[in-house]
């Protein structure tokens, strides 16, 4: 008996000529999805991986770097803007899906080219907030906020969301925070998507994910190769910002914020706590709880970054679990996880707040 090339993936069961054809076909069909997804995701991560590293050659040619200062937590002078990388990929899938979400693309576009001039020579405190508030504006246009929601729903949302996208930036500031955190919240964000319900293109989180992973390739290391910069931790906290937006307003469960909970306690205590100290909000500071770790205590960076993305892994997937008997169980878990990292984080500064110079 002659084996054709399909023989060893057709079932023994199948006798009849025509229904081993028919079976062969329907395999070949489930089967070329598959491989042109993965091979669209291959291209995309080379893609991503050069560009990156074409961007250190300008970054160095143009001296488009990170001083220490008396404010940093590095040593050592760092390449700024690796985080463009974020929006080249949220692009490349723009361009590549039939150019959906174009308002969200468009907000995206504006905070990204203002933050990368940002980091590379200071724009204006007026300016740069103003382009945020209109990039803000679009992202909840593409959410349909501004078309379904009263005025005063849409300004509360453009205020919190543009808070939310500072206070992000803020947390920047150690090797492999925002990359490791970002790669947190992204991928239980896609497994809800995929297993849970489906609220975007699965695409767009797969390549954000990718950009992140190569990313984190080059900043989760001791001697980093590059830092986010402005670039980075606004563009993505912008991108997870719009992914967690369609969440919610798909599911109804705003409890879905608990996926930026570690992030934002300790980024809204120590706006309070620099309040209390009566200090410029706008000047730069050492005084986040993870900063208090990595310089007054040395904690390593890393064991620092791998803390607060084990940290956040374990409240999503309790807040999963809890969401899944009932909705009612989703928000107890969600008040107390957030009055437990409220307290945690007191004691700490209680204990170890002294220390910082």
């Amino acid at each position: 008996m002659v084996q054709t090339p399909f023989a060893k993936i057709v079932p023994e069961k199948i006798i009849n000529r025509k229904d081993r054809q028919r079976y062969c076909l329907r395999k070949i069909v489930t089967l070329q999805p598959k491989k042109t997804v993965f091979m669209y995701y291959l291209l995309l991560f080379v893609s991503l991986f050069l560009f990156e590293c074409v961007y250190f050659k300008l970054a160095d040619k143009f001296n488009i770097i990170d001083k220490p200062n008396e404010r940093s937590s590095h040593t050592q002078i760092t390449l700024r803007g690796g985080g463009i990388l974020f929006y080249i990929g949220v692009l490349l899938c723009f361009l590549t899906l039939d150019y959906t979400y174009p308002w969200f693309m468009l907000g995206l576009t504006l905070l990204s080219v203002i933050s990368f001039i940002d980091d590379v020579r200071p724009v204006p405190n007026k300016i740069r907030l103003g382009i945020h508030f209109v990039a803000v504006f679009f992202l909840c246009w593409q959410l349909g906020i501004v078309e379904h929601g009263s005025w005063w729903l849409v300004t509360l949302a453009i205020i919190v969301c543009t808070g939310v996208i500072n206070a992000y930036n803020f947390m920047d500031g150690i090797n492999g925070l925002t990359g490791g955190y970002s790669l947190v919240v992204l991928s239980v964000l896609a497994y809800v998507n995929e297993t849970i319900v489906s609220f975007v293109r699965p695409e767009w989180l797969g390549v954000t994910i990718l950009g992140v992973i190569v990313f984190c390739f080059f900043n989760f290391r001791t001697k980093a190769k590059c830092f986010a910069g402005d670039v980075g931790a606004v563009s993505i906290a912008f991108i997870i910002m719009y992914f967690l937006g369609r969440l919610i307003l798909h599911t109804g469960d705003f409890g879905f914020v608990v996926l930026l909970v570690v992030y934002g306690v300790d980024a809204i205590l120590t706006i309070i706590h620099r309040i209390i100290l009566h200090e410029n909000l706008g000047k730069a500071h050492r005084k986040h709880l993870y900063q208090l770790m990595a310089n007054e205590l040395q904690i390593p960076h890393l064991l620092v970054s791998a803390f607060y993305m084990a940290l956040q892994a374990v409240i999503a997937i309790g807040y999963l679990w809890a969401r899944s008997i009932s909705s009612v169980w989703g928000w107890w878990y969600f008040g107390i996880i957030t009055a437990l990292l409220c307290g945690g984080y007191c004691l700490f500064m209680k204990k170890y707040f002294h220390l910082h110079s």
